[in-house]
């Protein structure tokens, strides 16, 4: 079973338990599934990898929101964002931890030949090609400034 069918199936338990809240996570992701599957006018399967890159953006965007929700000191809506995060992270593979992803950015370093801050970008692409979906953007940026600086 692929994820889209996964989460079709998941769609349907929460409906029989009446489970609102991970009801409407569980509908923002198959609308962004079919959304992605109907851009160009097919409509074709698309792979686990989109369908995991649909989930990492809407990780995003709600982890941005529930954070903007702080700053306001909304947390009653800080917290309905936190709840959609759970739902939606339980799809995504387990995250790297701070020191795999500085092994990682330390090893792509040495490969490139990178010496400054000048070669941030020489790095950035090779570690996010190989880190793509196991570590958070902002944390490999932040750990390869860190290195190079």
């Amino acid at each position: 079973m692929n994820l889209s069918e996964q989460i079709n199936q998941h769609i349907k338990a929460s409906m029989l338990a009446r489970e609102k809240d991970k009801l409407e996570a569980l509908r923002a992701v198959k609308a962004a599934i079919m959304l992605e599957a109907t851009k160009d006018g097919s409509n074709t399967e698309i792979s686990d990898e989109v369908v995991l890159a649909i989930i990492q953006k809407l990780v995003k965007q709600r982890k941005d929101a529930s954070a903007i929700f702080k700053e306001q000191n909304r947390e009653d809506l800080a917290k309905d964002e936190d709840f959609q995060i759970e739902v939606l992270s339980a799809y995504l593979p387990e995250q790297m931890g701070e020191d795999e992803v500085r092994k990682v950015v330390q090893d792509t370093i040495a490969q490139v030949g990178a010496i400054g801050a000048q070669d941030i970008g020489k790095v950035m692409g090779p570690v996010m090609g190989k880190l793509k979906g196991k570590a958070d953007g902002k944390l490999i940026s932040t750990l390869v400034k860190e290195e190079l600086s």
